[in-house]
């Protein structure tokens, strides 16, 4: 089957409970749910602007166990874009991304090209057991981009996709659709052009 060049993929991978479901219900349908409910695998759909054309950004929500090995590979080999999430409540989920970003590395070879965001969530929380720092030496060491969110306080999560698409060099990826840009953007369009020769 051919591959469609109008869909994007992010792939988002973590460990159970971290809250990946959480960040993407959030930035899809903007609902949060407090109750904790297992995924094996969820496809959502958005619609955003690629090359100047409107094409799907596919988000796949995976499983936080390590039961679909299998799954996992195949998510990777398909997917253009990754978020490696882990609470900033649990030291372990943190360490459990390095497997699944060996993997990134292994299926994809060359991973300066790919876009991967490691994203910290839960950061409401008081609970902590992983400072901010921890998460940005470790980005550095992954040559990845680095963010905390907040999936139950709405914190970073437009920010967190929008951010995962700039990071997209092979071709022009964004959130705004039909031409429509966001306030900062056409502030930054209104000062460009903006100087006089005298």
């Amino acid at each position: 089957m051919p591959e469609q060049s109008n869909d994007y993929r992010v792939v988002v991978f973590g460990a159970a409970g971290v809250g990946k479901s959480s960040l993407v219900l959030r930035f899809v349908r903007g609902t949060f749910r407090e109750t904790y409910i297992p995924t094996v695998e969820d496809t959502y759909r958005q619609v955003i602007s690629c090359d100047k054309s409107i094409c799907t950004l596919q988000i796949t929500d995976t499983t936080g166990s390590h039961q679909f090995p299998a799954m996992q590979r195949l998510s990777i080999s398909k997917g253009h874009a990754f978020m490696l999430v882990y609470s900033v409540t649990s030291r372990q989920s943190i360490e459990e991304l390095q497997p699944i970003y060996e993997q990134i590395c292994q299926i994809k070879g060359d991973i300066q090209k790919v876009p991967i965001m490691l994203v910290g969530n839960k950061s409401d929380d008081s609970q902590r057991e992983v400072q901010a720092s921890e998460g940005e030496v470790l980005a550095t060491k992954w040559k990845c981009s680095f963010m905390e969110t907040s999936a139950k306080m709405n914190y970073n999560v437009q920010e967190l996709f929008q951010e995962l698409l700039n990071l997209e060099k092979r071709r022009s990826v964004s959130l705004q659709v039909d031409g429509k840009k966001s306030k900062q953007q056409r502030k930054k369009d209104k000062l460009k052009g903006k100087c006089s020769v005298m």
